[in-house]
């Protein structure tokens, strides 16, 4: 069976909010929650990969502590800063 885009919204919505690490779980699972509704497949997949980074990268990166690889460096890492900025 094919993984429909609704579909993959929830588990990612659902993986977001429980990453492991409470502070990205936050940022990530209200992000999700708030944003993927309105992604498209490719971003819902750039999102996916954002989240296989693992937890300490991705708060590193959205904190500024480190440089945001290329291939994570995405139009969804961007609002998810812009995001974080306006919470």
């Amino acid at each position: 069976m094919t993984e429909t885009d609704e579909m993959m919204r929830r588990r990612l919505i659902y993986r977001a909010s429980y990453t492991g690490m409470k502070e990205t779980d936050l940022l990530l699972g209200q992000f999700a929650k708030r944003h993927l509704p309105e992604l498209d497949r490719k971003s819902l997949i750039e999102f996916e990969e954002l989240l296989d980074a693992g937890d300490p990268s991705i708060f590193a990166w959205v904190r500024g502590d480190e440089d945001v690889p290329e291939q994570y460096n995405t139009s969804v890492f961007s609002l998810i800063k812009q995001f974080q900025v306006s919470k």
